[in-house]
């Protein structure tokens, strides 16, 4: 079902052409103009030789065409995040045997090929939709021969330092996004405003092909202008300003966008009222959080995923919702567990990553997790990380360091234990925030944690932990062994 999506929006089309279908900073584009900008695209791009066609734009209607134009014209298509590294994206270029990039910041880009010894071959300036484009294309790139029936390869930061490539199938993201169309209720009167990259998976299907298969309208507005600076920076009055001026209806956050908009609006801000449904992934989140959001009156639905499940796996709904679960898993997707409780998900997983090996049926998630009697998924924590103290007990750091979080003077924590009486977690302050209101929220934590998961001893990171330090994935998660290689020594002393 390749162009089941495409099929879908020519659909859309003919029930109301002229609808808005994607809204941007300087450009709209109706349904039938959407439609008329997929076909000429699709030309274009079929000119191009490289099969393989590397977005790395900023969020735009542009960058939705494209995406769609590159599955309509039976390209495989490969977002390169701007929160990569140079080295990141360097291997994804050679991992994926990538020969052409289109990219609207073709001064950084060339200057990080240049860095990496890559050799930039040619570059062609295109005018689409009034907005200016580079394609570049790249020499001396071993080819690479993907998984068959690949439209798309997302990669994953997963927990090395080398991102992964996820190599998808267009049933997979037809069968996700149906999924999803179903459990949000979508509507031809949404207004879905983006505020994650869309070179994220779950942005790119949840934010871009639900509304359009939905009929409804995409605000894709670039990131600064929904308050995203750099790899870390936030304005969260300009993001809850952008969804007040948008009249969003959906969003996803991530649990730090959650908890900044949180503050923000117990602090006075007002809140965006039509919102209806504001999914929450990426990582875990804090029950006390989801409960904060839910007395202010943001429809807060936790869901869970992973880019090798083609996004998302559960999620919460309107009709079926358990704060302190994950959600239901949805039609698409089967959930068993291993012996160890390990979560395993067979329906729209990948064709397999960049390196051609074999997939196993249900997918191994890492994650360990149960399903409770009514049928909601609960996670418990990754498999990797959970360590056991020298008492003997099972500990899950993301537990503990959502608790941590919670407080308004720890932006980031991360907690270490593995064989030792008690627990040591590396805090990245928020803001200003004193020492002794560092104190405090790990005071408070420890009031609600159980003896042996409570902190008893901290020390201050000297850096937030980002994607660009490998510290963190893409998608927010701790990468713990690369945290706990720079602060070993002082966790150490305090075991000494």
């Amino acid at each position: 079902m390749q162009h089941s999506i495409i099929s879908a929006i020519a659909k859309q089309c003919e029930k109301q052409p002229d609808a808005y279908a994607l809204v941007g900073g300087r450009h709209t584009l109706s349904y039938q103009e959407l439609e008329n900008a997929i076909a000429q695209i699709s030309v274009l791009l079929h000119t191009f030789p490289a099969k393989k066609i590397a977005l790395a734009l900023d969020n735009s209607p542009l960058w939705a065409v494209l995406d769609l134009a590159g599955l309509a014209s039976d390209k495989i298509i490969i977002p390169l995040p701007f929160f990569f590294s140079g080295e990141q994206i360097a291997h994804s270029i050679r991992d994926a045997g990538i020969t052409c990039i289109l990219t609207d910041q073709p001064d950084l880009y060339q200057e990080t090929l240049a860095a990496s010894g890559i050799e930039a071959e040619a570059s062609y300036t295109h005018n689409i939709s009034g907005q200016e484009i580079t394609e570049i294309r790249l020499s001396g790139i071993a080819a690479k021969t993907l998984p068959a029936g690949t439209v798309k390869v997302t990669y994953t930061s997963g927990t090395t330092g080398h991102p992964k490539g996820v190599c998808l199938s267009a049933d997979a993201l037809y069968n996700v996004a149906g999924s999803l169309l179903t459990a949000t209720n979508g509507t031809p009167s949404d207004r879905h405003v983006s505020v994650l990259p869309l070179a994220t998976l779950l942005e790119n299907l949840a934010g871009v092909y639900v509304p359009l298969l939905a009929g409804a309208t995409c605000h894709l507005l670039p990131l600064a202008d929904v308050g995203l600076s750099g790899s870390s920076g936030l304005d969260v009055k300009k993001m809850l300003g952008t969804l007040i001026e948008c009249q969003a209806s959906t969003t996803i956050l991530t649990p730090q966008l959650l908890h900044a908009q949180v503050a923000a609006i117990e602090a006075g801000h007002p809140v965006p009222a039509s919102l209806r449904f504001v999914a929450i992934g990426g990582a875990s989140v804090s029950e006390r959080l989801l409960q904060r959001a839910q007395v202010l009156g943001i429809p807060v639905y936790e869901g869970y995923g992973l880019s090798e499940c083609a996004s998302v796996v559960s999620l919460n709904t309107e009709s079926d919702r358990l704060i302190g679960s994950v959600g239901k898993p949805l039609p698409h997707a089967k959930v068993k567990f291993s012996g160890d409780g390990e979560i395993l998900v067979s329906g729209a997983t990948l064709l397999g990553y960049t390196d051609g090996e074999p997939v196993p049926e249900f997918w191994p998630t890492g994650d360990i997790g149960h399903l409770d009697d009514n049928g909601f998924l609960h996670l418990t924590g990754r498999k990797k990380s959970i360590f056991i103290t020298s008492f003997g007990r099972n500990v899950s750091p993301e537990w503990v360091e959502r608790e941590l979080t919670l407080h308004p003077a720890i932006a980031q924590a991360a907690v270490f234990g593995e064989a030792r009486p008690y627990n040591v977690a590396v805090i990245v302050p928020r803001g200003n925030a004193s020492e002794t209101a560092v104190n405090q929220a790990i005071d408070e934590a420890n009031h609600v944690l159980p003896d042996y998961a409570q902190v008893k001893y901290w020390l201050p990171a000297t850096a937030p932990f980002l994607p660009q330090n490998g510290q963190l994935t893409a998608n927010g998660r701790l990468k713990r062994e690369a945290i706990l290689a720079q602060y070993q020594t002082a966790i150490e002393k305090f075991f000494s």
